[in-house]
């Protein structure tokens, strides 16, 4: 049998031991117990601290976007400079290359493509000029005898006399604006001063940052290289050969179009005996092959309006004469020399003129189309392509056959050699 002490004693005990247990049910943790045992801070009235410091970091990341963002558009304009000298080296390097490679000193071979190419661009101004302003003047003198001309009609038709004779009696009522106009013509002559130093400066930063983009141009792309490994290394330098392929090849084709068609053209109007053939053949080659698409239609504007004024029968030779040769240049002269630069759809051409105008004016409508020619080279040699299924609605008329497949370009025999190369390794 058991003590019964014994028991009351045990049972004493259990009855001491639960008092502790029942004490602790009482007293539920604190709020700061409860953060510390979650490892969180504890609130700082009634707030987490956590909060605090979300909000102080969003604080921060505003700050530091505003001031990136003030920066940023502070220094635009140096942004714009280097991103035109970047593409002006992709243009120039292939001729430093090739002086490179007989004989030639890379800075030196540099600094003569730059020399060269600044020499022509004054000899064409220095030459220009003179014509120019002489051609100006000449049309000056006709605008009263083309305003006569033009008023017989205006008057049968719309009742508004343009005679050289009216406009003079409605300059003579505007004397005292004129005198205004040019009060403010004097006044304004330290600001056209002003501003062409600054086109000056701008050239000349440009033409600093392309020397030294084509002069230091492995050392530059070693610097780059040594921060990717060499995956990433060859995908930058093939992107890199890509853009200086298909910029170069884009700036020396159009030039070259340009200039066959300025020398036709200035035949033409020669022939025809159309006045001012000098600036009209050089803006017919300019407009026409540097602005995509609808070049060729807006610089026939000009020649058509002054052949038109003077004999109408020479303004339907030359439409004739302007729709022949768009037809012969879209079908032998530019595929035969723009076949391995751009390929790019007449749509995207145009609308990657009217993104670069945008953003950047006429600098970005120029470089807009080498730079979707890169972007397209580029991406088509990443992008997987399937089997189309053949319906009407993908339905293309076959290629011409006698045609040859002519000379692959560099971005094609770049992509063979990534395939050859993932061949070997498998």
């Amino acid at each position: 049998m058991s003590d019964p002490s014994a028991t009351s004693e045990h049972e004493g005990g259990g009855t001491q031991e639960a008092e502790p247990a029942l004490s602790a049910r009482e007293a539920p943790p604190t709020a700061e117990e409860i953060a510390e045992a979650a490892g969180s801070d504890p609130a700082v009235d009634g707030i987490p601290r956590w909060l605090w410091r979300a909000v102080l970091l969003i604080i921060g990341m505003v700050a530091a976007s505003y001031a990136a963002f003030t920066f940023v558009r502070q220094i635009r304009s140096l942004i714009v400079w280097l991103i035109s000298a970047l593409f002006l080296s992709f243009a120039l390097e292939p001729a430093v290359n090739w002086l490179g490679r007989h004989g030639w000193k890379r800075g030196l071979a540099t600094f003569a493509v730059l020399l060269g190419l600044g020499v022509l661009v004054v000899v064409m101004i220095a030459s220009m000029v003179p014509l120019v302003l002489a051609q100006v003047q000449g049309l000056i003198e006709k605008v009263p005898s083309w305003l006569d001309h033009l008023s017989v009609y205006t008057k049968r038709w719309f009742n508004v006399d343009i005679s050289s004779g009216g406009v003079l009696n409605q300059v003579k009522n505007l004397g005292a604006d004129v005198k205004g106009v040019a009060g403010n013509v004097a006044g304004n002559v330290l600001g056209f001063g002003t501003a062409v130093l600054g086109a000056v400066f701008q050239l000349a930063t440009i033409a600093l940052f392309t020397f030294y983009f084509v002069a230091d141009g492995p050392k530059m792309r070693r610097a780059i290289c040594s921060l990717l490994p060499p995956k990433r290394q060859r995908e930058i330098l093939f992107t890199w050969e890509v853009a200086i392929e298909k910029t170069g090849g884009y700036l020396y084709s159009r030039m070259l179009l340009g200039s066959i068609s300025a020398v036709c053209f200035f035949i033409v109007l020669k022939i025809l005996g159309v006045p001012f053939a000098v600036p009209l053949a050089i803006w017919m080659g300019v407009v026409s092959q540097f602005v995509p698409v609808v070049g060729t239609y807006i610089a026939a504007a000009v020649p058509l309006l002054v052949s038109l004024l003077e004999n109408p029968g020479d303004a339907v030779v030359i439409l004739i004469y302007i729709l022949v040769y768009q037809q012969v240049e879209n079908y032998l002269l530019s595929p035969k020399i723009s076949a391995h630069t751009m390929q790019l759809h007449p749509a995207v051409a145009f609308g990657a003129a009217i993104c670069g105008a945008s953003v950047g004016g006429a600098v970005g409508a120029f470089l807009a189309l080498p730079a979707a020619a890169i972007i397209q080279s580029v991406s088509s040699t990443y992008v997987r392509r399937h089997d189309v299924v053949e319906t009407e609605l993908t339905h293309e008329e076959p290629e011409d056959q006698n045609k040859g497949p002519g000379r692959r370009s560099m971005a094609d025999r770049l992509r063979f050699r990534r395939v050859r190369r993932a061949g070997a390794d498998a």
